[in-house]
């Protein structure tokens, strides 16, 4: 099923553990979203298609039909797939409670890894990511560049020019 196409009071989501999962990931690792899928209820989803309508549909389903729980499953480093964990939390915010909730992103398509909710929320503010960037810069784009291509590329370019 796909999180937008799904109607809010679909019985199969009432009550459920629901996995909100980034539709690549299908095809990324099949074994992996087999494993990460297991014992819930799954629904794809795509920003980079879909636009921006997650955040009110996320939260009709989970103010609707009332699921267990929530596990939202990301592609690690795309700008469009953090939408899906941004939406959870406002989601959630919206609802006025708790929902038990995990984030998980799957880093260079094979290795998954949970993600605090405050990641998330940080995540959005630049201010703050810079501030704790500059505190650590070498140390992250060491990091960063086992997993970005434009990081890696950018960093041999300034070896090269220096």
């Amino acid at each position: 099923m796909h999180l937008l196409s799904t109607w809010v009071k679909h019985p199969g989501i009432r009550g459920a553990d629901l996995c909100i999962v980034s539709e690549c990931l299908q095809s990324v690792n099949p074994k992996l979203f087999e494993e990460l899928t297991h014992g819930c209820v799954t629904l794809l989803a795509c920003p980079e298609k879909e636009g921006g309508l997650h955040y009110g549909k996320l939260a009709m389903i989970l103010r609707t039909a009332k699921p267990r729980s929530l596990k939202v499953v990301t592609i690690d480093g795309s700008p469009h797939c953090i939408q899906l964990h941004t939406a959870a939390n406002a989601a959630e915010l919206l609802l006025g409670r708790p929902i038990p909730k995990k984030h998980v992103v799957v880093v260079d398509g094979v290795e998954p890894v949970e993600v605090d909710p405050m990641a998330v929320r940080v995540s959005r503010y630049l201010s703050v990511v810079d501030r704790l960037f500059r505190e650590r810069r070498e140390e992250v784009l060491r990091e960063l560049a086992k997993h970005s291509i434009e990081v890696s590329e950018e960093l041999a370019r300034r070896r090269g020019s220096a």
